[in-house]
């Protein structure tokens, strides 16, 4: 079920990115960063069909990531790089005259669409390909950060398409680089972000205790010392999701009315409890299954 999600989110992302280069940033004229800003400067200065250009530059490097970077990289990539380019086609066949003249609608509309598509494509580990591996391939060589490796490359390819282009869209381009960018960041992160709660109460105790049974969450002790009486005691540290944290609040007002709660948000929490299963709903799960065979 696992790798269906997985295959199946890449090809919604591709297909939505496509929808948003093929419906509205290629019939605006818009210039772009990657693979596909590549295509444009080669279909602008040769006539050959951007999606072609796609998919000869996809195979190359694909090609190219496969043979130093192994097969694990190929098997994450491979549907990216064949089937970009082909959904590409079909959404400039399907859309032959541009979905808005406006031409910052065209940029957030785009923008929101590709940082959709590929945040989808890149939260399920997969990689989009073209010009996402020659930053890997500099990263895993020379340890170059992969971030900043492919914001020089966008820039240089958006440099490339000033001639024909002109100042104005490489403007309106470095806004659509910026919300792309920001959504495929959201999207990766969507559903992980957590809240860390930390907790001084003197009643430490029973709070402590009341969170590990009554909430099913995990705690931390940590050492500390008042600022103003100088009174050694524990401050409680825990990580919950937000729809929990009512549930915590009202227990510690129950518990101590004077304690004093720090509340974080956090991006992503790994380890039992959130990426693995929970600590007494194992044991239940456990002791069931032990009760049935007995």
């Amino acid at each position: 079920m696992k790798r269906i999600m997985t295959i199946g989110s890449v090809f919604l992302g591709n297909t939505i990115s496509a929808l948003g280069i093929g419906g509205f940033l290629i019939p605006a004229g818009m210039m772009m960063g990657g693979a596909t800003g590549i295509g444009l400067a080669v279909n602008h200065y040769t006539g050959i069909p951007v999606s072609v250009a796609l998919a000869v530059l996809n195979v190359a490097l694909f090609l190219v990531g496969a043979a130093i970077l192994g097969k694990g990289f190929a098997l994450m990539t491979i549907i990216s790089t064949f089937y970009s380019p082909f959904i590409l086609e079909l959404v400039q066949r399907m859309v032959p005259v541009p979905l808005t003249e406006d031409m910052m609608l065209a940029t957030v509309i785009g923008g929101l669409l590709v940082g959709l598509g590929l945040g989808l494509v890149l939260r399920v580990g997969a990689s989009t390909g073209g010009m996402d591996i020659p930053p890997i391939l500099l990263n895993r060589k020379l340890g170059l950060p992969v971030g900043a490796t492919m914001y020089v490359f966008d820039f240089c390819i958006l440099a490339f398409q000033v001639g024909f282009s002109g100042l104005e869209r490489m403007l309106y381009s470095i806004i659509l680089i910026v919300i792309y960018t920001t959504v495929i960041d959201k999207i990766i992160t969507l559903g992980t972000s957590q809240v860390q709660v930390k907790i001084i109460s003197g009643n430490y105790e029973k709070i402590n205790l009341a969170i590990q049974t009554r909430l099913d969450r995990g705690t931390t002790l940590l050492a500390m010392k008042g600022g103003y009486l100088g009174e050694e005691s524990y401050e409680i540290m825990t990580v919950l999701s937000s729809r929990e944290l009512h549930r915590l609040s009202a227990l510690v007002t129950e518990l101590d009315p004077k304690a004093f709660m720090i509340i974080n948000r956090v991006t992503e929490v790994r380890g039992r409890g959130f990426t693995l299963g929970k600590r007494f709903l194992e044991k239940e799960q456990q002791s069931g299954s032990i009760g049935k065979n007995s």
